[in-house]
């Protein structure tokens, strides 16, 4: 039977589809794996806990460009198995598919080491416990160059140089290295903060950053976050058949305006769920600002049966066989806390257990089952509301994203002499929160602190190109204490931070005194004003490609005055003609509208019949 004329075609065309060579597959597959150093960081640390480490050291030198090293105490690997991990899809984790259903390392794929060879210099020194030899290997872009029998300490050493050497248009996409060395001080605390009978220590360019001893969970926070974090987290503890929910969620007074002290881990792991914050964010409702975010480091065990780990490439997302019930538990849970401490009103669990959420709720799996009766009549009308609420709670983040505003719709129209009020004519608030002003074409609502934030934001920008302001010496000098990371950013910060006015000298490790502020002042206390504006830098710093404009930015949003600040009819006058004295007043730097209009004709028709 003659071929069809198209496979004859193709047949005279000769073959064109063909298998890739390793080096290649690896560095593609390296790709979805390892896209930054901390993501080498976080394999590293991974394969060293699985390993059975009790201390782990990581050693960075340029946050990771130029070397990664970690250090465990682990059980090592044979010879033969020291050169069988850098080979793609095998692991010692599972062997079978049904295996895949019962993770409970975390490690499972054999991908990692792989993909980091494919694309970095790798050096291994490693020996098993008991074995008189190691072995030594050397892998560079996944050709073994050196393979020898060692003398070695039991446990492993694996070195991750020149990153990126062979993909230079990856390198060329690394950030600057106080942004890599934040990505990678976050991934070693989501490995660091659930494991405190772990010893850790970290240093970058010869400088320890953090030194771990064991120890228990609150110990751990207060190490990592600070030692007043102590005194503003209260426990969380709950158990039923399904989950145990442990960990620590923060009073108040912790809130932060930006996401960032927020961790949940599932069985040790860290996982990113838009959907349990959600959950945790419901328990603080009327507690804190709706637009602020709680502090809470929260660990779930549950039975590995009962999630998936393996639907995206980092492990970091995690399907629950019940997620809605999950929500309620987690949600209770830190309810349940706060009230506990009287830090929120609480449902009386002495008498009601987590059990008692709903009439006809029960999960069952296998010979397990958790039934949840009906709550007390007092609760169940607020019980039944929550239930409409999460019915309509979506997988999506819920925060307010603000989009960029290069050039609002109505900036065409904009013309200065519209805006022009009369000679004595005067501003007033309304909320605390917006100064409303008669102009010529109708009424202009400006929002005080966006309005506030624009015209501090181009006057930090000028005296950073200055770099020349006046100093308030204080009387009193303060004494500034950072956690490593923002003790590592202040450092990179310092003589920008000095053109602004402030003198700020190290006074021991991670520790500073401030000897002077900018002579305008500072909104509050030294120490909270300059690790406010840090943390507002280090959240602001994706977006923020120039590092100036990011200082001036977050000095800005620090030091700008609030919503729900009284204002006098001066302060207001005086705010909305620097507002327009500004080179772009439309907008604040986070792009957020500075100020609206209305026309005289829209207020009419507003008044206007709707029979007329």
């Amino acid at each position: 039977m003659t071929p069809p004329i198209s496979l004859q075609f193709h047949s005279l065309m000769g073959n064109i589809i063909h298998l890739l060579p390793d080096s290649l597959a690896n560095q593609i597959a390296a790709g979805e794996v390892i896209q930054r150093p901390a993501s080498v960081v976080k394999e590293l640390l991974e394969n060293a806990l699985d390993a059975g480490a009790s201390k782990i050291q990581l050693i960075l030198k340029d946050s990771g460009k130029s070397m990664i090293q970690v250090v465990d105490d682990g059980k090592g690997m044979s010879d033969v198995d020291a050169r069988m991990c850098f080979e793609r899809h095998a692991t010692s984790k599972i062997s079978k598919s049904d295996d895949l259903f019962q993770i409970q390392s975390f490690g499972f794929r054999g991908e990692a080491l792989a993909s980091i060879a494919a694309v970095a210099h790798v050096e291994l020194k490693t020996k098993q416990t008991g074995a008189t030899l190691g072995t030594h290997l050397v892998i560079e872009g996944s050709k073994v160059k050196k393979h020898d029998p060692v003398q070695a300490v039991e446990g492993a050493s694996f070195t991750v140089k020149n990153l990126f050497f062979n993909v230079p248009a990856r390198r060329k996409f690394l950030k600057s290295d106080p942004v890599e060395l934040k990505h990678i001080l976050e991934e070693f605390a989501r490995i660091a903060l659930p494991n405190p009978e772990v010893h850790f220590t970290v240093h970058h360019n010869g400088n320890e950053l953090y030194h771990f001893g064991t120890g228990n969970l609150r110990q751990r926070l207060a190490k990592y976050f600070g030692k007043t974090t102590n005194e503003k987290i209260v426990p969380v503890h709950e158990e039923t058949d399904f989950v145990k929910i442990t960990g620590f969620t923060g009073k108040p007074e912790l809130f932060k305006k930006t996401r960032g002290d927020q961790y949940i881990f599932v069985n040790n792991r860290f996982i990113k769920s838009n959907y349990l914050n959600h959950a945790v964010k419901i328990a603080y409702e009327n507690i804190i600002p709706s637009n602020h975010f709680p502090f809470y480091v929260l660990l779930l065990e549950v039975d590995p049966g009962m999630i998936d780990v393996n639907i995206h490439p980092t492990k970091q997302e995690i399907k629950f066989e019940n997620e809605r019930l999950i929500y309620n538990l987690v949600r209770v849970a830190v309810r349940h806390a706060l009230g506990k401490y009287s830090v929120a009103p609480s449902i009386d669990f002495e008498t009601t257990s987590l059990h008692q959420i709903s009439e006809t709720s029960e999960i069952s799996r296998g010979n397990s089952r958790v039934e949840f009766r009906s709550p007390p009549s007092g609760e169940r009308q607020a019980w039944s509301q929550f239930y409409e609420e999460i019915g309509s709670v979506s997988n999506t983040d819920h925060r307010d994203v603000q989009s960029i505003i290069l050039k609002p719709d109505w900036e065409d129209d904009y013309q200065e002499e519209a805006f022009e009020r009369k000679a004595g004519q005067s501003c007033f608030q309304v909320h605390s929160s917006y100064i409303i002003s008669p102009i010529k074409s109708g009424v202009i609502v400006i929002d005080q602190q966006s309005a506030h934030e624009r015209v501090l934001y181009e006057r930090y920008l000028r005296q950073l190109q200055d770099r020349h302001v006046a100093s308030q010496k204080s009387l009193f000098p303060e004494t500034l204490h950072l956690n490593p990371q923002l003790s590592e950013l202040l450092e990179s910060l310092m003589p920008d931070l000095f053109s602004l006015g402030f003198a700020i000298e190290r006074f021991g490790q991670h520790t500073y005194i401030v000897k002077a502020i900018p002579a305008d002042g500072l909104r509050g206390e030294a120490e909270s004003f300059i690790k406010g504006f840090l943390e507002a830098f280090s959240a602001n710093q994706l977006a923020e490609e120039d590092i100036k404009a990011n200082i001036a930015r977050s000095m800005a949003e620090q030091n700008a005055i609030r919503r729900g600040k009284e204002l006098e009819v001066e302060e207001m006058n005086e705010l909305v003609d620097m507002l327009f004295a500004c080179d772009l007043p439309y907008t604040a730097p986070s792009s957020r509208k500075c100020f609206i209009t209305f026309g005289l004709d829209e207020l009419q028709n507003r008044f206007r019949s709707k029979k007329a």
